[in-house]
Formats: C-alpha cells, structure tokens, sequence
C-alpha cells in the first residue's frame, strides 16, 4: 500500500476531512471534527498513527514488529502502523474511524448514518 492508496483509503469513510493542523508534513483525519488517523509524510516508510482500546494495542505491539507506540501521542491509545500488511492496515483504520465515531454525539452519529 503506498502513501496515496493509504490516502484514499482514510477519505472513503463517511463525514472525513482532510487537514494539516500540525503542519504540511502530516495529514490529519477527522471524523466530524475528531481526529482518528494521521499519517506523517516525512516518515521514511509509509504509516498511519491510529487510535484503538489500550487491551487491543498491547495485542498487536506484542503480535507484529511492524505496529509500535505512535510518536507524540497517547501511547496507551495510539499506535503507529507500517504498511507491511494492507489487509491489517484497512481493517485498524476502519477500527479507529469505528471508536471515534462511537464517541460523536447522537446527533452526529446519526447524520454520518444517512
């Protein structure tokens, strides 16, 4: 998966945007207003940092070499995700968008339904 397949992937779910509040070296996803992927574009390997439960993190940093605590975030509920395995990468950011999705208020979650 490159950079712009990882791209592409983060905007197809409903109610995305597309920001640089950290500036133009990183791209910021949001789910109505609430971010739940980054993806930094200095890195030197596509990634994706992406939120997830503690217990769930703990399990893939200790499953795959590739998934490591996401630099300058949260590190119980962030990880950072190299693109060694596109299958595992689509599923974690469709995770994430799930779990900040599921914190939106009703009203939210309910235009993102329509």
């Amino acid at each position: 998966m490159n950079l712009e397949e990882l791209r592409e992937l983060c905007l197809s779910l409903p109610g995305i945007t597309e920001e640089t509040p950290f500036g133009p070296d990183n791209l910021v996803y949001k789910v109505m207003g609430k971010m739940y992927a980054l993806i930094p574009l200095d890195a030197d390997y596509p990634c994706v940092a992406l939120k997830n439960t503690p217990e769930k993190n703990e399990e893939l940093k200790s499953t795959y070499p590739y998934i490591t605590e996401a630099y300058h975030f949260n590190k119980v509920h962030w990880i950072m995700v190299l693109h060694k395995n596109p299958d595992l990468t689509k599923r974690l950011i469709e995770e994430s968008y799930q779990i900040v999705k599921s914190k939106l208020p009703k009203k939210c979650r309910e235009m993102l339904e329509k």
